[in-house]
């Protein structure tokens, strides 16, 4: 760390040091994703975060969106360039990787799913954001839900609901939105859908700030981060 160079809040030296050599430039230099690469996380690089790590506090705080974006994420992207030689998969997208694994599982599948799931839910954020969509997007939800509170009733109960690790989301499919959650790594990529919103209900999202109280970090994610610009964006 240079001289100068501030250290993130709440994370002691050695931790930091940790972050930054595993996360690199990203955690430091923030950039935006612009809307066009809506779905695009074709790359097996990991991408910067679209924000500063503190920019999503207090509802995520700056230690858990280190640990989350430097630890987690990135070892899943790092995993995926391990198990990729040999695979007969080398060369392909992040997408592509996903859908030629999904049938059997396995370690490649996991990793790539994650590092998939991960890229998305990052760019589903911004800070200030949540409040009700419009336009297209709230048609659609209203066309699909019946209104944008039944929509946010049946995501948030499919996401508090989850049992263990995994994820919530709103999705199309044959041209209907739907609400699915998923254990683990699935994705509805797996399933011939397009996600368009997701939150991450592993604990490790949420617990340092929430600990036990996933309903309140799923409430706090709709009401004050989702990013509706980037889920109109996906839904084309």
């Amino acid at each position: 760390m240079s001289e100068g160079e501030a250290m993130p809040t709440g994370l002691n030296r050695r931790e930091f040091l940790t972050l930054a050599g595993v996360a690199g430039v990203g955690l430091l230099a923030p950039t935006l994703f612009p809307l066009s690469e809506a779905l695009a996380a074709s790359s097996l690089d990991q991408a910067p975060l679209p924000y500063a790590l503190n920019a999503l506090e207090p509802v995520i705080s700056e230690r858990t969106l280190a640990f989350h974006y430097g630890k987690h994420h990135a070892a899943y992207v790092a995993n995926v360039k391990k198990m990729l030689p040999g695979s007969g998969l080398e060369g392909k997208s992040l997408e592509e990787i996903v859908k030629a694994t999904a049938a059997k599982g396995g370690g490649l599948f996991n990793n790539a799913a994650q590092s998939f799931n991960h890229a998305l839910y990052w760019k589903c954020m911004k800070p200030g954001g949540g409040g009700l969509p419009s336009g297209k997007l709230l048609e659609a939800i209203t066309a699909s839900f019946g209104g944008y509170d039944a929509f946010r009733k049946a995501f948030v109960a499919a996401s508090v609901g989850q049992f263990g690790s995994g994820w919530g989301w709103l999705a199309r499919k044959d041209g209907k939105l739907e609400v699915l959650s998923s254990a683990n790594a699935d994705t509805p990529l797996a399933h011939g859908a397009t996600p368009l919103l997701v939150v991450d209900v592993w604990e490790h999202a949420y617990y340092l700030d929430y600990q036990n109280r996933r309903a309140d970090y799923v409430d706090a994610f709709m009401d004050k981060l989702v990013n509706w610009d980037f889920v109109a964006a996906n839904l084309g």
